[in-house]
């Protein structure tokens, strides 16, 4: 088990349940061995690849969809569990993160929140053990923050649906095997679960990333794609359906933004420690100690807020607004904490040698998806205030 220094000041391990722990160190345990020891996420960061062996192994740890019941192949954990997951897969890297998110909350959520019985059983245990890929197709190329601007369509034919449109920013779009397209159709928005191999469907890769390297980004593109009746997710309707998928990936970005400030500031500390300049460690200077602090604070706030969102969700508590606080200070917060673990380990800090550069790139990607900074600030304005100041 890794060992983190300064992580849990406020002994918050003695909170957790012996499951929320066991779960924890089985992800942990598996990201050392598999992503951090061997230095692999360096690897596929350099070269701009997914691990394609990903899916399976997250599978069989049950880190996809854990919190659905065990009916549909799934752990029924708790979210804090869940949560916890989602730390240490981004403590290795956002990518890894970014693969489970999508597959479980984006993606399984909605079937199993919207989806028909014969819809959860069908799918619902083959994307818990990872043999079934999906993504999340809601983003448009002119349509981001404003997903009710949406342009792709669904008109029906005969009883089944016809599709055009596009979207942007897909994580796993190139990989995913099924698609959750948002479309809108005469009555509502409504969801659709499209065969990537369609005739008409494709998702060209988005090339160029300095972001998220290890995973993959595509655009959705369907041209007179056809489906049928079997295809649509009965039970959705309207924009909140979409937006109630985002509320659960948000949440799991509370926790993840976490693991990757823990690996920031752990890599800081050690350098700072380790390292000697002017006869003597970096890490007795005053200024350095301030941006420790610092880094540890917004570490040690983020992680109260993680839990107490977590415990709010299992008592049916949580609300929009409360996992806006949460993503968009913690977020805030994993960027800062980036910035200064970059500072702290000088020039060493822009090389992969070390991971602090990866993570300052990366967490520039999740401090944008899933509802930017200023999209959250405004959400939380309207609840406090009654005034929604983003529309029109």
């Amino acid at each position: 088990m890794s060992e983190f220094r300064g992580v849990d000041f406020f002994l918050l391990d003695e909170l957790l349940t012996d499951e929320e722990l066991a779960m924890r160190e089985a992800v942990r345990t598996f990201v050392d061995r598999e992503f951090i020891d061997n230095r692999a996420i360096e690897e596929h960061h350099r070269a701009g690849t997914f691990p394609r062996d990903l899916p399976q192994k997250l599978g069989e740890l049950g880190v996809l969809g854990p919190t659905l019941p065990d009916e549909y192949g799934c752990l029924g954990a708790s979210s804090v569990a869940y949560g916890l997951m989602m730390q240490e897969l981004e403590r290795g890297d956002s990518g890894l993160r970014s693969f489970a998110s999508v597959q479980g909350s984006l993606c399984m959520y909605p079937i199993y929140t919207f989806g028909s019985e014969e819809q959860k059983r069908h799918y619902l245990p083959k994307m818990a053990r990872g043999e079934l890929v999906a993504c999340f197709g809601l983003t448009e190329p002119d349509h981001g923050s404003d997903p009710g601007g949406m342009e792709t369509k669904a008109v029906r034919d005969g009883d089944g649906w016809v599709l055009n449109g596009s979207k942007m920013w897909i994580t796993n779009g190139g990989i995913a095997d099924i698609a959750i397209v948002w479309a809108k159709t005469e009555e509502d928005i409504r969801g659709f679960i499209v065969p990537t191999d369609a005739p008409g469907f494709s998702a060209p890769s988005i090339e160029g990333k300095f972001s998220l390297r290890a995973s993959v980004t595509s655009e959705l593109i369907l041209q007179d794609v056809r489906v049928g009746p079997e295809a649509l997710l009965p039970h959705s309707g309207g924009l909140k359906s979409p937006l109630m998928c985002l509320t659960q990936a948000r949440y799991g970005i509370v926790w993840g933004v976490i693991g990757s400030m823990m690996a920031v500031f752990d890599e800081a500390l050690r350098y700072t420690g380790s390292r000697t300049q002017f006869d003597r460690p970096l890490s007795s200077f005053q200024l350095v100690q301030r941006k420790l602090v610092m880094m540890h604070s917004e570490l040690t706030k983020a992680q109260l807020i993680a839990l107490r969102l977590g415990r709010l969700k299992d008592e049916g508590k949580m609300k929009h607004y409360h996992v806006s606080f949460g993503k968009r200070n913690n977020c805030k917060a994993a960027r800062e904490v980036a910035k200064l673990g970059r500072e702290l380990l000088g020039a060493n800090g822009v090389c992969d040698e070390y991971q602090v550069m990866r993570h300052l790139m990366n967490i520039e990607s999740v401090y944008t998806y899933e509802g930017t900074n200023e999209i959250h600030t405004l959400a939380l304005g309207a609840h406090l205030t009654g005034h929604a100041a983003f529309r029109g």
